[in-house]
């Protein structure tokens, strides 16, 4: 190199240093690969449902009203503290607010319970279960009719000395429990489906139905003294100012009196119609079918009575939480991979094809094994063959191949197929017609052998007749030897 940076015959070069960590060398990159997430249940989860917090929060998917139930509840109450406390409290009694606060927290939190929480929902059926259960009912019902009849889909248990139907639910492919039902809605069969409340953005069901009777009991209340409180702000201004400088001074008051008014009908009654139902041990499905009567000494009474309304009132409010059945927040189980059966060296070519350049030692065993095991099958009519008295030519004997630099001995053909070098053995396998008597086959001796199987210098002699493979037909050769191991596999 010139000192002066001159114009000498070599340049100055720069040299950057290889990693050999790097994340993209092929060696390195199936260890480094990120190890997949199982998924959670609520992640597959079949009904129309949404879930939140990571499966926490369970609710249907139609949740339009029940914001539009928050913001009525948040607004009126809001307005109640804001406007109407600070007067009643200073001029009746500091209760009035703290009554109010704990109606309000226990009605939120009895909402959110019903909104958030499993209705109640029973798994489906897998695949197994489903095909089982599909074979009971041929056998229970008798398959070997004539005619084609779909079996009857229900069962009957008797419960309390009444017979009760047990119903086939077609999307979740199981038999109901007793008074279990499918909601539209949320897609789901529900145990002890009562109904879908649109308000609390949810199904009504065994495990959320306490909290919804509370709920719209605790409203019930709520509602009715913020009316009444209400109300009373507004007399006792009007005492004061008059009536219309009353409603002037307090618009507030007026807004909470006029939802409140409308709204306390149908939530007291609501309130009462499911008193009545849990008096007397019934749910709103049942109630509106007709199921069941009150009366003990009619065919059709409630099994599900206990003949007391203190009683049943207990076993709806006070009994025990039933676990939920979905498990929503459970991973789920990967599938165990099935193995691949034995392939009897016929795949081997297909697969030593679909690979690159690259081979290794086994992947040219097998293809010369399929060459040998090919050679010794009829080849087409189209292919050109010459009779004894031609000569074969040289440098045409040989097939070429992707493993041209990889020396063998000779190879034996697998035990498992038929010996083809016998004549009797072909006649079996293969019978031979009269108009095919002009061809030639091949034993696994007479088969051309590819490149580098050989010695250099070694002389390529056959005794019998053999094919002039051009290069034309090389290609047709492959496809011609993988029709012929279908033959011989087939047969």
């Amino acid at each position: 190199m010139t000192p002066g940076g001159g114009s000498g015959p070599m340049k100055d070069c720069e040299y950057s240093q290889i990693s050999t960590h790097s994340s993209s060398s092929p060696m390195e990159s199936p260890h480094k690969k990120k190890k997949s997430v199982p998924k959670r249940k609520w992640e597959v989860f079949p009904g129309r449902n949404k879930f939140f917090c990571n499966g926490r929060i369970m609710m249907a998917r139609q949740t339009g009203v029940f914001y539009l139930t928050l913001v009525l509840i948040l607004v009126t109450s809001g307005l109640f503290f804001a406007f109407d406390c600070p007067y009643l409290s200073e001029k009746i009694t500091p209760a009035i607010p703290a009554i109010g606060g704990i109606l309000f927290f226990f009605v939120m939190g009895t909402l959110l319970r019903t909104s958030f929480s499993d209705p109640g929902v029973l798994p489906r059926a897998t695949p197994d279960e489903a095909a089982d259960l599909e074979r009971q009912i041929d056998i229970a019902n008798g398959s070997s009719s004539g005619g084609y009849r779909p079996p009857p889909r229900t069962k009957e248990v008797i419960i309390n000395g009444q017979t009760v139907k047990l119903k086939y639910c077609f999307t979740c492919k199981i038999f109901r429990p007793p008074r279990a039902s499918h909601c539209s809605l949320c897609d789901n069969c529900v145990e002890r489906f009562d109904h879908h409340c649109p308000w609390v953005g949810n199904c009504v069901g065994k495990r959320n139905y306490r909290f919804f009777y509370m709920f719209i009991l605790s409203l019930s209340f709520l509602t009715v003294f913020i009316f009444a409180f209400v109300i009373t702000h507004v007399i006792l201004r009007s005492q004061q100012t008059g009536f219309l400088n009353a409603l002037k001074d307090s618009p507030a008051s007026v807004l909470e009196a006029v939802v409140c008014f409308f709204s306390v009908w149908s939530i007291v009654g609501l309130s009462g119609f499911h008193t009545y139902l849990i008096s007397s041990n019934q749910t709103t499905n049942e109630d509106i079918k007709g199921s069941w009567s009150n009366k003990r000494g009619k065919e059709n009474y409630n099994p599900y009575s206990y003949g007391n309304i203190f009683t049943n009132c207990c076993a709806a409010l006070c009994g025990p939480l039933s676990p939920s059945l979905i498990d929503r927040r459970g991973f789920i189980q990967p599938d165990t991979p099935q193995l691949a059966g034995p392939s009897n060296g016929i795949t081997m070519y297909g697969a030593t094809q679909s690979q690159s350049n690259m081979c290794d030692q086994d992947q040219c065993i097998q293809s010369t094994k399929f060459v040998l095991q090919a050679a010794a099958t009829p080849l087409l009519q189209s292919e050109p063959s010459i009779t004894s008295e031609e000569l074969p030519l040289p440098g045409k004997t040989s097939i070429s191949g992707p493993c041209a630099s990889l020396t063998l001995g000779q190879p034996t053909p697998p035990s498992s197929m038929p010996n083809l070098t016998s004549d009797s053995g072909l006649t079996d396998i293969i019978p031979l017609k009269e108009e095919h008597e002009g061809h030639q086959f091949l034993t696994p001796e007479e088969a051309p052998s590819p490149p580098g199987m050989l010695p250099s210098g070694s002389p390529i002699t056959h005794s019998h007749t053999m094919h002039v493979l051009s290069l034309a037909s090389q290609d047709s050769l492959h496809e011609d030897s993988v029709r012929g191991l279908v033959k011989l596999s087939s047969v």
